[in-house]
């Protein structure tokens, strides 16, 4: 064999060898590229949980990357959240949302809490009227009045309507009010939140019947048709009917009184007596007794 041909394969495959080596060198050494992440947006969260009724500080809220986009309703601006009330718990590490906040300038508290054209009204009821103290915030709950109607005739005896249906709970709690010793006694009472024509209702039910609150399923929203009830309908051999029903019926307007007019008495002809004077006949009247002459 050619011996210049021998070299010319022992110098290619020296040469094909160290550019193997240099190759797996510089891949082994080399970097991983990191992979691309999401892109990062500045967005504000709760630095810690937020209670109801809390008011927004500086120290309350900070402004963290959140992978992404801005959530629907977040903000990236801290003075955009700082002196606004909460009016639904926030945890820590979550965004701060327009519909977790009162309006601005509405401040904080439970009045913030109540949506515009809404009323709160506070009612105090016991343990028993109050479900027995399962009554709590955000449950809802049907409203009855027992009484007896004004004008009423009393033979029903107490009555039962149902005045409102799904009617949501703001708060529940005690209170201590005195009793006639000056004693303190704990008193339940319950926040509703209603409209303002089913607060005035609430106003006269309260001042004169007795109030009654019925837990309801909060996915149950169908009004119900509940024709009232009454005392009687319990002896009733069980079989109730409507309050209209059995309610005193009005009575019908008296017959207007028809007032006779004396008849005049008839009036009798005059006495007529003929006077006679030889052969002449003259007729002469008399007039009755009571007439004039």
């Amino acid at each position: 064999m050619n011996k210049r041909f021998i070299g010319v394969l022992i110098f290619a495959f020296i040469v094909a060898t160290g550019g193997g080596i240099l190759t797996y060198r510089s891949l082994i050494n080399r970097t991983p590229t990191a992979k691309a992440g999401p892109p990062m947006t500045q967005v504000v969260l709760a630095a810690h949980d937020l209670e109801v009724g809390a008011v927004l500080r500086d120290g309350d809220v900070k402004l963290t990357d959140w992978p992404g986009a801005v959530p629907a309703g977040a903000t990236t601006r801290p003075q955009d959240v700082v002196g606004r009330g909460v009016i639904t718990p926030i945890y820590a590490q979550e965004p701060v949302t327009e519909t977790r906040l009162a309006a601005k300038g509405a401040g904080g508290g439970f009045a913030s809490t109540i949506p515009q054209g809404m009323r709160a009204f506070a009612i105090r009821v016991n343990d028993i009227v109050g479900v027995a103290g399962f009554v709590t915030p955000g449950m809802r709950v049907d409203v009855i009045i027992n009484g007896t109607p004004p004008g009423g005739s009393g033979t029903l005896g107490t009555l039962a309507r149902t005045v409102m249906q799904n009617v949501e709970v703001l708060s529940a709690g005690q209170e201590f009010k005195h009793d006639a010793e000056g004693k303190p006694m704990p008193s339940q009472v319950v926040t509703l939140l209603v409209t303002p024509e089913q607060a005035e209702k609430l106003s006269l039910a309260a001042n004169g019947t007795t109030i009654q609150l019925v837990l309801r399923n909060p996915l149950d929203r169908q009004t119900a048709q509940a024709p009232g009830s009454a005392l009687a309908y319990l002896f009733n051999q069980g079989t109730p009917r409507p309050v209209a029903a059995l309610a005193p019926r009005p009575r019908p307007p008296a017959p207007p009184v028809v007032r006779e007019v004396a008849t005049p008495p008839k009036k009798e002809p005059p006495f007529t007596m003929e006077i006679i004077m030889g052969t002449k006949k003259t007729p002469t009247e008399f007039k009755n007794a009571g007439e004039e002459k």
